[in-house]
Parts: structure tokens; C-alpha cells; sequence
């Protein structure tokens, strides 16, 4: 996997920071780096490489604090879990409104993107199952185009 940039992104961190607090979560300093860590770069990571990333913001961060901070996240839909195939689950910043994902399986960036144009296939699905649909997500999986050149 490509190293995303070892800056963070302050405008996503400081948005971060305002959604938690409001709903009733500490911003600790150790929060605080996995918050950096995490906006550092569009790349799905997994939750081993976010811990490894925040601890230059914070040595003494433990793991359970990231797993904690991911699930807090996760519920107030700050955060997304990707799923690619044989590993374990990948962690990305959320983008606003509804949209879709690309993710590159060899150096995980993610790009999202809208799928107005899956309401047919929706409707359709739903016609012939039956099924009320009340959500979806798709998550495409493949090579951007400098992983396939390389």
C-alpha cells in the first residue's frame, strides 16, 4: 500500500471534533491522534494502521482507544467500513450526503462517487422480491489506473 500524506487534514479533524463533542464524547489527546491519523489521506485503513499512524500524536495511545473511537465514529457516520476481500475490515472519512465507493485493493484510496442511476435497478429488485428497500451501499473493488500501470 501507498503511505498516505503524513499531514492531516485540520477542516475534517476540527468537523470531527464538533460532532463528537455534541454528541457527548470526551476529545481527549489520544482521541485527538486517531481523529489526525484517520484524516490524513483518502485510503482505506485498517484499524492496526491507524493505531500505528496516531502514535506519532500520542506514544502512549492504546489500541482499544481506536477500536472505540472507529465504533463512536461509525455511529454518528463519520467514518465507513470497506470490505475487500480477504482482510479485515478497512476504515475511511465518510463524505457527506449519500454516494458510493471505489476502492483500489492494492493501494486502498478510495474515491466516492454518486449512484443516482441504481433507483431502477433498486425498483426493479424490489418488484421482483417483494422487498421494501430502505438503504443500500455499494463498494466497487479493482485497480486504479497507476497500480494497473505498475
Amino acid at each position: 500500500m501507498q503511505n498516505p500524506p503524513s499531514d492531516y487534514d485540520a477542516k475534517r479533524v476540527a468537523h470531527w471534533r464538533e460532532v463528537l463533542r455534541a454528541n457527548g464524547y470526551r476529545i481527549t489527546p489520544t482521541r485527538e491522534a486517531v481523529l489526525r491519523a484517520l484524516s490524513a489521506g483518502n485510503y482505506a485503513l485498517e484499524a492496526t494502521e491507524i493505531f500505528e499512524r496516531a502514535r506519532r500524536f500520542a506514544p502512549h495511545l492504546g489500541l482499544v482507544t481506536v477500536y472505540r473511537t472507529l465504533d463512536a465514529m461509525l455511529s454518528l457516520g463519520l467514518v465507513e467500513r470497506v470490505h475487500c476481500t480477504g482482510q479485515c475490515s478497512l476504515y475511511v472519512a465518510a463524505e457527506e450526503g449519500h454516494h458510493h465507493i471505489l476502492v483500489c485493493r492494492k493501494c486502498r484510496r478510495v474515491w466516492h462517487f454518486s449512484g443516482d442511476d441504481l433507483t431502477n435497478l433498486m425498483n426493479d429488485v424490489a418488484n421482483e422480491s417483494g422487498f421494501v428497500i430502505e438503504d443500500h451501499w455499494l463498494q466497487l473493488v479493482g485497480l486504479c489506473p497507476e497500480c494497473r500501470d505498475s
